[in-house]
């Protein structure tokens, strides 16, 4: 039989960032727990400032990584909870040497906020953990619409989904997705967030192409559209730079559209193969900001990895 540490919950629901919010919310209806959230790394660090997770009873919500200082972290926050002498107190920041004091190889040095929550928190905690996710917009409520959202809703996005058929939605949807009726669907192109990643798939080449004249035109004026993907062969594409080009958008331009979308080499067709190709091509972009473009995978994944343990 196997022995559980102390301070280990006997089931880890959600440890990832797969429904992390969701699971969140759903378990603040019931029970008090504590917001364990990264707020400052010096050296080499697990994860990054801003990182979170909720300790419960007997669960955890999210991660922030890092093995035996989740395990320290998970002691200390429910200690908050019981209220144990030692524990850290609400709103405390406590620094965690992670060579000297946790003997992992990171050599840096981390510093977490401890936070009781209980229900009355809910609404102002999912608007506080959903504004540290990225901006995507998603047009088209397709099959393949479908497919990104069940892969984005595991990401750090926050997904506006937008068609000019309501009807097209789910009843039920995570907590980082918001649907949006918007007719004429590319209206909704104006008032975006800033540094706003977007999608291109509508049910109509007809409507693809409003959109894409929609962002084009905001690039215009405000250039806070930093990924502008558009579903389609490159014929599609071919057809649609005829179009632009006599609507005087410029050769400069029309290369801030990238079609087809997704990594190259994955060149399945199936809803789902897309979504996990165009996903992973959204990762790979800089972080936020005017014209930021797709950098090389080999530096990213390694700093995304380092001391990940």
């Amino acid at each position: 039989m196997a022995h559980e540490r102390p301070g280990v919950p006997s089931h880890n629901a959600w440890m990832t960032t797969a429904g992390a919010l969701d699971d969140c919310l759903q378990r603040l209806r019931h029970t008090d727990g504590v917001l364990v959230q990264v707020a400052e790394t010096r050296g080499s660090a697990p994860r990054e400032a801003g990182t979170w997770m909720v300790v419960w009873p007997d669960a955890l919500s999210a991660t922030i990584g890092g093995g035996q200082l989740e395990f320290q972290a998970t002691a200390d926050a429910r200690a908050l909870l019981a209220g144990h002498a030692g524990g850290p107190r609400h709103g405390e920041l406590r620094r965690y040497p992670l060579g000297p004091s946790l003997g992992q190889c990171c050599g840096g040095m981390v510093f977490l906020r401890y936070e009781r929550i209980g229900a009355a928190d809910a609404p102002a905690l999912r608007e506080r953990l959903q504004a540290r996710l990225t901006p995507l917009a998603l047009f088209g409520g397709g099959h393949v619409g479908h497919a990104l959202v069940r892969v984005l809703a595991t990401l750090p996005y926050a997904v506006r989904w937008i068609d000019s058929r309501d009807e097209v939605f789910p009843a039920s949807l995570p907590a980082q997705v918001d649907t949006e009726f918007s007719d004429p669907v590319h209206a909704a192109v104006h008032d975006l967030a800033p540094g706003s990643r977007v999608l291109i798939m509508s049910f109509s080449h007809a409507e693809d192409l409003d959109i894409v004249i929609a962002c084009l035109e905001r690039l215009r004026e405000r250039d806070d559209l930093p990924y502008i993907g558009l579903i389609g062969s490159k014929t599609k594409w071919a057809t649609f730079r005829h179009r632009l080009s006599a609507r005087g958008f410029s050769e400069a331009e029309q290369a801030r559209i990238t079609c087809p979308i997704g990594i190259p080499g994955i060149t399945g067709k199936e809803p789902e193969v897309i979504a996990v190709a165009t996903a992973a091509q959204l990762l790979l972009m800089a972080p936020p900001g005017p014209g930021a473009t797709p950098q090389a995978l080999p530096q990213t994944a390694r700093s995304a990895l380092d001391c990940a343990g």
